[in-house]
């Protein structure tokens, strides 16, 4: 059994690397770009006079880092060779975004905006393995060409993570002799929508609430009449891109229609296994970027006339810390790993209590950590000018989205209890 990384992996790390810094860090320090990153971060970003938005500099920012990246030939890293990647597997992408957060923050790889000039694209396995021929060409070829780009749209006001009781509903209905479906119903934290082309609206188009057959996934393209965003939610770490908003005698042709109709919490469910396993690793390296930062400024810091690290009380939490660092990086890289041993579709079926682990564990573990480096660094941790308090507020959030740690700790049961998965002909 071998642990070690690939070597064609770790020349691949030293290539990002050197990119980073021959391209991206000049960017960062170029025209006060920094503001982005330092204690003015949250102001520079946010656009308080436009409802909370992201401010168009900032993601004017993250649109010439990812160009960059482009050409470069990284930011594709993770989609199939044909739409111009390089196959990236679970696995590096797990390694990168790692090793990225562990830089601390930066232009590199802002979680916030869900930018890193490594992308990340669960819309394209979702094409891939759902859409349509014309579908693919034009989400998968037109997203990276940057002529479309989808939001989520799953989360309902009163239905968060059960989507099988969503109250958003579709009917089929004939408009000037085209067939298609009338939406009306409402969702809440749609991230993205303010740039969006289009919302992949997931609706009750048969059954009872509860059921997991009849729900159907609609591309319903923005400014569509009946389609309407009614705010977006401030959140505890701004600018905000959530929106409430809903829908109203809204209608889209059958074309509109992503894979069966009926069968689209599949869609949703494939979605998510991507992103968990990548955001876990994402937390991973944000945890030990704030251990070792704790570390450092406790060898520094001579209160006293002694280094605070030799101190038990400093030295024994960051240990714990340390410590679940590394046994849940051994998870996470063995879990993408697994993953890239399955076909797509069969990753739901036999390895979702795993990533469920490692995304849960991780967000968990990130905001312990982020709290400790507070604490250790006293008064200046508590400041803006440490990342720390930016890391615990906007790693908080994957403890509510991509679904709550309860709600991954649940499906974690139902797979050790044999409800669902592997085990369950044990129990039969």
């Amino acid at each position: 059994m071998d642990f070690a990384l690939p070597q064609d992996l770790i020349a691949y790390l030293a290539e990002l690397d050197a990119f980073i810094k021959r391209e991206i860090r000049p960017l960062e320090q170029a025209d006060d770009n920094i503001r982005f990153f330092d204690h003015r971060r949250e102001w520079a970003r946010t656009d308080f006079e436009n409802g909370g938005l992201p401010r168009h500099e900032w993601e004017a920012l993250l649109r010439e880092a990812s160009l960059r990246a482009d050409r470069a030939g990284h930011w594709r890293f993770s989609a199939p060779k044909k739409y111009g990647g390089k196959d990236g597997s679970n696995l590096w992408m797990a390694v990168i975004r790692d090793r990225f957060t562990q830089m601390g923050l930066g232009l590199h790889n802002d979680l916030q905006n869900e930018h890193s000039i490594v992308g990340n694209f669960p819309f394209v396995a979702m094409f891939e393995h759902f859409g349509t021929a014309e579908q693919q060409d034009e989400f998968i070829r037109g997203g990276f060409a940057r002529e479309r780009r989808v939001a989520f749209g799953l989360t309902e006001p009163h239905h968060g993570s059960d989507a099988t009781h969503m109250e958003t509903r579709a009917s089929r209905e004939t408009r000037n002799g085209v067939s298609g479906w009338r939406i009306d119903g409402e969702k809440m934290w749609i991230t993205g929508m303010h740039v969006a082309t289009h919302c992949a609206a997931f609706v009750r188009t048969s059954g009872n609430p509860g059921d997991a057959r009849g729900i159907t996934c609609l591309l319903v393209p923005t400014g569509t009449p009946g389609m309407v965003v009614d705010e977006y939610l401030w959140t505890f770490n701004m600018p905000t891109d959530h929106p409430r908003m809903h829908f109203e005698n809204c209608w889209v042709p059958d074309s509109a229609v992503l894979g069966p109709v009926d069968g689209g919490l599949s869609i949703a469910q494939s979605f998510v296994h991507q992103n968990r396993i990548r955001q876990a690793a994402s937390s991973l390296g944000a945890a030990t970027y704030c251990v070792e930062e704790a570390v450092k400024y406790a060898r520094e810091r001579k209160p006293f006339g002694q280094e605070l690290a030799r101190n038990q009380g400093i030295q024994f939490p960051l240990v714990e810390l340390a410590t679940q660092c590394e046994m849940l990086r051994a998870l996470i890289y063995k879990t993408a790993w697994e993953m890239d041993q399955l076909p797509h579709k069969e990753i739901e079926h036999k390895l979702s209590d795993k990533i469920s682990m490692c995304n849960y564990y991780a967000n968990r573990l990130v905001c312990e950590a982020a709290d400790r480096a507070m604490q250790v660094h006293g008064g200046i941790g508590y400041s803006r000018h440490k990342p720390f308090e930016h890391i615990y507020r906007h790693h908080r959030r994957y403890r509510i989205t991509e679904g709550a740690e309860e709600i991954q700790m649940r499906k974690v049961g139902a797979y050790l209890f044999g409800y669902l998965g592997p085990k369950r002909a044990l129990f039969a």
